[in-house]
């Protein structure tokens, strides 16, 4: 059963939270700097979000978006 967390149709896995936040590039920039795996690179979605997977630590994938105002 897929998780209906996220549209995921660009994204190798599914994430099973998602984290909204202001500055998404800062978030990106950070994950990388303390070695965090990026399973789906920063993307602009066609539906308008701008996200990036992240593997945490215990093994979930983590979606980190931004929805435009």
């Amino acid at each position: 059963m897929r998780n209906q967390c996220a549209p995921n149709a660009s994204a190798p896995e599914d994430p099973v939270i998602s984290i909204h936040t202001d500055d998404v590039e800062a978030a990106y920039e950070e994950a990388q700097r303390l070695g965090y795996e990026i399973v789906h690179p920063i993307t602009t979605e066609p539906w308008g979000v701008r996200r990036f997977f992240v593997r945490a630590p215990e093994g979930n994938v983590i979606n980190i978006v931004h929805h435009p105002t």
